[in-house]
């Protein structure tokens, strides 16, 4: 309880629903703003009451689209936020955007409402793979939206989906460059994957379009690492590039499996209550948690005070993500559960010996390159 806690704040509204996305998000025609925004700021007064005047490390407005949020609901929040606990001097307050021109309008006064990180979801400098992702913004919006964001914002990442059907290698390479030449100092590259439930799950059962897989996938991947690094940009976890020192610092509260809190819609958070890790879960539906959360002052539908194997199992499924991997000490203190009990050793043996895994010289356990590109296949049959 003497680190940090991170908070995460979802708005779970979007101006369409992109067909790749399996995110708690919805299309509404109207959105009763104020109404949300005084639900969202009783549900942190109710957590600040149980976890006590803890320090802040980060706020993340995620979700949805937190852009379409009225930059005075924006302010309240962190206004609330900051007289709740107790901010770090440098407190990371970030807020997800889309490039639309309604959106790039707001980023100036979204700025005067504290935020100090944008993240902009531009997904791709290509029109064709925009349409096919199904964006509202064409390239030339995303390069205004970044030349804008990086005006106002003292840090800036945005997100790129590579992997695309038909994507060749030297395509992706020449689209990476073009980003990075405009140059954030964080960037989130995720491969596309079909998430089961979307628009895309449906089509591509039915052989609409067809990805690329295995060698081809690797190869993608690979380029990605190298034109980063020729920016300066290093994979300090699976999917996100940073300059050393621009890492996102409430993404690492998450894959450093620290205390976290979410308020809104589905958010999930894990807080320990000093009763044991307790995770919990809110509404879904965002009308069915509003509804909670005015009625009892918050939406949670689900808590559960996490054993020491499942403890010990979700923080290595997310710190083997990290570059700098997981360290033993900290595992079992966090947890309950010494390292070589919480996987298994015969399989340890083997990724070691394959050279999937390896021990740091601080005498952490890390996932190599090779390692990376298997992490779904390798980390099932590691960890008990």
């Amino acid at each position: 309880m003497s680190e940090p806690l991170a908070l995460y704040v979802h708005w779970p509204f979007c101006a369409a629903k992109c067909p790749y996305c399996d995110f708690n998000s919805h299309v509404r025609e109207r959105v009763d703003a104020a109404r949300f925004g005084a639900a969202l700021r009783r549900e942190l007064a109710y957590e600040a009451g149980r976890v006590g005047r803890r320090k802040l490390a980060s706020i993340f407005f995620g979700g949805g689209t937190p852009s379409l949020m009225p930059p005075g609901v924006v302010a309240a929040v962190i206004e609330d936020a900051l007289r709740l606990f107790d901010p770090l001097p440098d407190i990371e307050i970030t807020l997800e955007a889309n490039p639309t021109s309604v959106e790039i309008s707001r980023l100036a006064e979204i700025r005067a409402a504290g935020v100090n990180r944008a993240s902009l979801g531009v997904q791709s400098l290509e029109e064709a793979a925009l349409r096919f992702l199904g964006r509202r913004h064409d390239a030339a919006q995303a390069i205004a939206a970044l030349e804008a964001a990086r005006g106002l914002f003292p840090r800036l990442s945005f997100d790129l989906i590579y992997a695309r059907p038909g994507q060749r290698e030297a395509d992706w390479r020449a689209e990476l460059r073009r980003a990075l030449d405009l140059a954030a100092d964080h960037l989130s590259l995720y491969q596309l994957t079909i998430e089961p439930g979307t628009r895309f799950a449906t089509e591509h059962a039915r052989g609409a379009f067809v990805l690329p897989e295995g060698d081809e996938a690797a190869a993608l991947y690979s380029a990605t690492a190298e034109e980063a690094a020729r920016y300066g940009l290093l994979p300090y976890e699976v999917s996100n590039y940073a300059r050393p020192g621009a890492e996102s610092r409430h993404n690492l509260a998450y894959w450093r499996y620290g205390d976290t809190i979410g308020i809104g819609a589905g958010a999930h958070q894990r807080l320990d209550l000093g009763e044991g890790l307790v995770a919990a879960r809110r509404h879904r539906a965002p009308e069915e948690w509003l509804a909670r959360v005015e009625a009892t002052g918050h939406g949670i539908t689900a808590t559960e005070i996490l054993a020491p194997a499942d403890r010990a199992r979700e923080a290595l499924l997310m710190g083997l993500r990290l570059s700098e991997g997981v360290d033993p000490a900290r595992l079992a203190a966090r947890t309950g559960v010494p390292l070589e009990e919480a996987v298994d050793p015969a399989m340890l043996a083997a990724c070691l010996e394959e050279d999937y895994l390896r021990w740091t010289p601080e005498g952490r356990l890390a996932a190599t390159r090779e390692g990376r590109l298997r992490l779904d296949l390798m980390l099932p049959v590691l960890l008990r």
